[in-house]
Formats: structure tokens, C-alpha cells, sequence
């Protein structure tokens, strides 16, 4: 069995509940980053961890590795994401992604240009992703924002807050070809067939884009039927 390791941002390490559900036929590891805070001061003092973690998935027997977390990859700009990319393969040899990776080829597969952006970070976290999404040639139509800090106030959110904090960002940009929905720790496999058939357009969120491009990464299709309009391409 295909064996898929991920670095996640959360101390405990535990797997995502999103690649579990969305593939249960693979096998996933994880370990953690331990980060203190969902800003980029906290992202700072853990991202030199990356290449020990990657090794040490690999020696878990992990064919390839994605890190899991889109703001910990986006947050340094395109460089800082190549850097992490060079540090996972330079730590393991194996076949390496991003969620912020993961993220752009969704929006990409999906023809996504003019997105409306639901994140739940703070200020300067939304505007590393605002910049990082310009620069890849995407057009911000409007982002709407949670501000929170910490993973344990992320994990919090519930799908009502989701679909709310969704459905800001889309009336804010009546025009948007697609929501994309930051951070990986918002649980939005529930919601994203429900803001799809509401709006009847494409939803990618960094949890179900981080679990869909690991797998390919490996080898799988991706494909997930009933989960959202990306899973059935």
C-alpha cells in the first residue's frame, strides 16, 4: 500500500482528518511541526525542523512527503517555498510538495483567475497570501479573514462558521469564477459541496487541495467522487 507522509503544523502530529476520509484506501504518516501560533513569528521559530522531519518520514517508510500547512509555505513569498521544497528533498530524496503547491494546481485544474479568498489568519498571514496569489497570477476579488492565531482556535471552527465566512467572501465578489478557502486546519470537506451547489461554482479549500495533491504526488488520480467538483476530475 501507497504510503504518504506529511509534516502538519500541530505539535500532536496527527494525521488530517481530510486524506483519511477522501482515501481510505492509502496509508498516511504524519509527524509535527509543533508551531506556537498561526503567524508568521511563530512559523519562524519551527521551519528549520523541516528537513529532520522529512528524513524522519521517510525512515517510516513514507513515499512521498507534503508539507501540510498553506500559510507556512506561502508566508516567505515563491522563494520561501522553493526553499522549503529544497530543504523536504534534500531531507528525505523522495518526491516533495506544499499545500500552497497543492493549492495552485486545484485553482489551476479548476481554471480558477478572478478567486474570492476565505482565510482564517490574521492581517499580515493575508497579505503574504494575497501577495503569493498575485504574483501566480491570480486576481484576489475579495478576501474575508477570521484573524485567529492559534491551531486550537482554528480547530474550533465549525462548518456554520465556514459556510458563513464563505459566503462573506463570495457577496463581496459577485464576480468570482471560484472560493478558495485558507488554512489547513478549517475541516471543510462537509461545507464545500454545500457553497458549490449554493453558488455553482468551484470550491478549493487548503485541507481537501493538500490531501488531493499529495496522493498525486504519489501516483493516484486524486479523484474522490461526491467531495466537490475537484475530486471528480
Amino acid at each position: 500500500m501507497t504510503r504518504i507522509g506529511m509534516i502538519v503544523p500541530p505539535a500532536a502530529g496527527d494525521v488530517p482528518p481530510e486524506p483519511l476520509q477522501l482515501y481510505p484506501d492509502l496509508d498516511f504518516i504524519s509527524v509535527g511541526l509543533g508551531i506556537p501560533e498561526v503567524t508568521p513569528e511563530g512559523f519562524n521559530q519551527v521551519i528549520h525542523r523541516l528537513g529532520a522531519l522529512a528524513a524522519e518520514l521517510k525512515e517510516m517508510g513514507a513515499e512521498a512527503v507534503s508539507l501540510m500547512g498553506t500559510s507556512l509555505s506561502f508566508y516567505r513569498g515563491p522563494e520561501g517555498n522553493t526553499e522549503i521544497l529544497a530543504a523536504l528533498h534534500d531531507g528525505s530524496g523522495l518526491p516533495v510538495t506544499t499545500m500552497t503547491d497543492s493549492v495552485l494546481e486545484a485553482l489551476a485544474v479548476m481554471g480558477a483567475k478572478r478567486v474570492a479568498v476565505a482565510t482564517a489568519y490574521t492581517d499580515p498571514v493575508n497579505q503574504a497570501l494575497t501577495r503569493y496569489l498575485t504574483q501566480s497570477g491570480y486576481e484576489v476579488a475579495a478576501l474575508e479573514a477570521m484573524h485567529l492565531k492559534t491551531v486550537e482556535q482554528v480547530f474550533a471552527v465549525t462548518d456554520d462558521d465556514l459556510i458563513a465566512l464563505g459566503e462573506r467572501a463570495l457577496a463581496a465578489a459577485p464576480d468570482a469564477d471560484c472560493l478558495f478557502i485558507s488554512c489547513g486546519g478549517l475541516h471543510t470537506l462537509g461545507v464545500i459541496p454545500v457553497l458549490e451547489a449554493r453558488h455553482g461554482l468551484p470550491v478549493i479549500s487548503s485541507a481537501t487541495a493538500g490531501a488531493w495533491g499529495a496522493v498525486r504526488l504519489a501516483g493516484h488520480s486524486g479523484r474522490a467522487p461526491g467531495h466537490g467538483r475537484l475530486f471528480e476530475v
